[in-house]
């Protein structure tokens, strides 16, 4: 694999997109960067697929453009040593085994059949890969679409809801995986709407809504910009506690019988405070969201489909 960062990136610049009267994409505009995974989230229908649609060439922008390494994917003569992708892991004819489907791929490329068992071992494929694909089951289809999109030892990985079908184990793996591609220097586009994944996998992430970009941002500035300083207190002297705590300029709520939320005050002045004044407390601790809060609280405009909750529906 090449180290020039410049050969590994992606660049969406100012990408439009209208499919009849429904706009797709408006202004969408983000880079993807080496040695960083990218999560790349949003709601429903908020464009992400029609994103990286566009990205590979297979829908064409109204305008703007996508651009792999400096050029649009279509111009490259051979793709898959620049960009691997995996978008939809049925895409396999069924009746070849793992391997042979593989080796198809690879003559398109000029890929040796050496480097095909090297990906195969990679994605946990080896005791499967004379099996014809069709039998596999998502998450071993999953594995398939991975090894593909690293036949070409390609800088740049672009993958749609990897963790789809994975179990326990696989989700284990595939979060390690994503992370030495990252080591390795790559750049690594990663579509889901598993949070909880993300929060321990990402580097970056670019949250999207309604074909726009509502935040392109490091996971950690976005947790702790979400967690806005709150701290959480127990004690069992609430009113004590507030008084003198809205005193020295924190804003407090009561969250329980004997838990105070506040913000305004540090948690180490917290506690310095409780205990000059000797009040009691079991709990000072800085609230840490995560990163499904901070993204409910972005995309909570943009969601475009959303139901009643259940103890509110008309039977």
């Amino acid at each position: 694999m090449s180290n020039e960062s410049t050969k590994s990136t992606i660049e969406v610049i100012g990408l439009r997109k209208r499919f009849g009267p429904q706009l797709a994409l408006d202004g969408m505009t983000f880079t993807v960067r080496p040695g960083r995974v990218t999560g790349f989230v949003g709601p429903n229908g908020a464009g992400k697929s029609t994103t990286m649609r566009v990205i590979l060439g297979l829908d064409a922008a109204d305008e703007g453009k996508a651009l792999v390494g400096g050029v649009p994917y279509r111009t490259l003569r051979r793709p898959l040593r620049c960009l691997g992708a995996l978008l939809d892991a049925s895409a396999l004819q069924p009746s070849r085994t793992a391997r042979n489907h593989l080796l198809w791929l690879a003559h398109s490329q000029g890929v040796s059949a050496r480097r095909v068992d090297e990906v195969i071992e990679q994605a946990g494929l080896g005791s499967a890969a004379r099996r014809k694909a069709g039998g596999f089951s998502l998450g071993m289809r999953q594995r398939l679409g991975i090894a593909a999109a690293l036949l070409g030892d390609p800088p740049v990985v672009m993958l749609d809801e990897p963790f789809n079908g994975l179990d326990p184990d696989g989700i284990v793996w595939m979060r390690g995986f994503l992370a030495a591609l990252a080591r390795q220097g790559r750049a690594v586009l990663v579509s889901s709407h598993l949070m909880s994944e993300l929060e321990d996998t990402a580097d970056h992430l670019v949250v999207i809504g309604r074909g726009r970009v509502v935040a392109d941002t490091s996971v950690s500035e976005l947790l702790a910009e979400a967690s806005g300083g709150r701290v959480v207190l127990r004690t069992s002297a609430s009113p004590r506690a507030a008084q003198i705590l809205q005193a020295a300029g924190a804003t407090v709520v009561a969250t329980g019988p004997d838990t105070l939320g506040l913000t305004g005050l540090p948690d180490e002045e917290v506690v310095a405070l409780l205990a000059r004044n000797g009040v009691p407390f079991s709990q000072v601790s800085a609230h840490r969201a995560t990163l499904e809060e901070a993204y409910m609280e972005l995309t909570r405009y943009a969601v475009e489909y959303r139901g009643i909750p259940a103890g509110e529906a008309t039977p």
